[in-house]
């Protein structure tokens, strides 16, 4: 038997409307690109997309997941930012010998991590990107594989690395939505990296690169994330902007030039912002029910989640969301934390939004045998007469 309790919405972090309100959430704008993905970096949602599962040419946008992959090894201790690497004669060719981005690493004077990672970043040194891929992995085939399965693990999908620098080659694509669900990994997982990537310039070898992102230039709420060009490819955006407490990140790609790049994505940018508000429902490790245990030390459970669940809704719409919340039943000892346990439905006028998992919020131990026992003929009487 379920058990079934309804939640009303009562603090949210924009401000309530009358409930007679009536939001407007006019379409996307036109956007002059290939293909396109807009999402709120809180509640994950969708806000626009156009062929956001269609394979495309990432060209640079590749470092993104190149990045994740260092920043993930150097998180588990197999890099150090102090530590000093020197290009390989690989890497110099994916760099000014390819005619690629290059960070103008030389074979002469090593490179530490950090300088690495920026020129990678901010510069696109493709030289850069294969220094640390070979650091990591011995060599970049190697990399390649980890970024393979580092991709599985984030649910993406439809993308495929055969490098780590986004040079051409018919066996490496990606999609938008992968795309936008790399960059959000990379904010959420690594914060202390991300500031690397509203850098407008770095200067390594005593050459000074700007940072090819013009969305740094000319809006301050914007502070990343990438770009990608190449001849096939066109030119491509990811942009993230953070505004009033919520950031949306865009994903832009096959324009015509860097200028239109930028346009573009702004427009999905604003849009998202403008018209959208992404209230915050529930806190991490809040309780929003106590839901009965059965052949337990305790004979309840605290329902909630472990981290902050936001919901994207039309601006002017967050008083009118309803959530109902149902809980899993019989619900047996032992119970772990962050077991499901039930799940909240989401809905708006009567539309739903989406049904998300509700975990135990705290561990409850199996009971003595007496205990199990006892409460083994309870619940043959529950059920017996439910």
């Amino acid at each position: 038997m379920n058990l079934r309790r309804h939640f009303a919405l009562v603090a949210l972090a924009a401000p309530l409307v009358s409930m007679t309100a009536q939001a407007f959430t006019p379409p996307p704008p036109d956007i002059a690109a290939k293909a396109y993905f807009l999402s709120d970096y809180q509640s994950g949602a969708t806000l626009a997309a156009r062929d956001a599962d269609t394979r495309i040419e990432p060209a640079s946008l590749t470092k993104l997941m190149t990045a994740y992959v260092v920043f993930k090894a150097i998180k588990e201790g197999k890099l150090k930012l102090d530590q000093q690497l020197t290009v390989s004669a690989a890497g110099m060719k994916a760099g000014g010998g390819s005619g690629g981005s290059t960070m103008f690493l030389d074979p002469r004077t090593p490179a530490t991590v950090d300088q690495l990672i920026k020129g990678m970043i901010v510069q696109s040194g493709n030289d850069a990107c294969v220094t640390l891929a070979e650091a990591i992995a011995g060599n970049e085939e190697v990399f390649a594989q980890l970024m393979n399965r580092e991709a599985q693990r984030l649910g993406m999908k439809n993308s495929h690395f055969t490098n780590s620098t986004g040079l051409p080659d018919p066996n490496l694509y990606m999609t938008t939505a992968d795309l936008g669900r790399i960059a959000a990994a990379i904010i959420h997982d690594f914060p202390e990296f991300y500031p690397i990537y509203s850098m407008k310039d770095f200067t390594f070898n005593n050459i000074k690169q700007g940072n090819r992102n013009l969305l740094l230039y000319r809006d301050p709420n914007v502070d990343g994330m990438k770009t990608g060009h190449t001849a096939s490819a066109g030119y491509n955006l990811v942009a993230s902007s953070k505004r009033d407490g919520r950031r949306v990140i865009s994903v832009v790609v096959g324009t015509t030039s860097d200028q239109i790049r930028a346009a573009e994505s702004s427009k999905l940018l604003n849009w998202g912002v403008q018209f959208f508000d992404t209230p915050k429902v529930y806190s991490a490790g809040q309780s929003i029910a106590t839901v009965p245990v059965w052949k337990g030390k305790a004979d309840s459970v605290k329902a909630g989640f472990l981290e902050d669940r936001y919901l994207t809704v039309p601006k002017g719409d967050a008083a009118k969301i309803k959530l109902d919340f149902t809980s899993q039943q019989p619900l047996i000892a032992p119970i772990a934390k962050g077991q499901q346990i039930g799940s909240v439905k989401v809905s708006l006028d009567g539309k739903a939004l989406g049904d998300y998992p509700v975990v135990a919020i705290e561990p409850v131990a199996e009971a003595g045998i007496f205990g199990r026992a006892w409460d083994a003929i309870r619940l043959w009487f529950k059920q017996l007469f439910a």
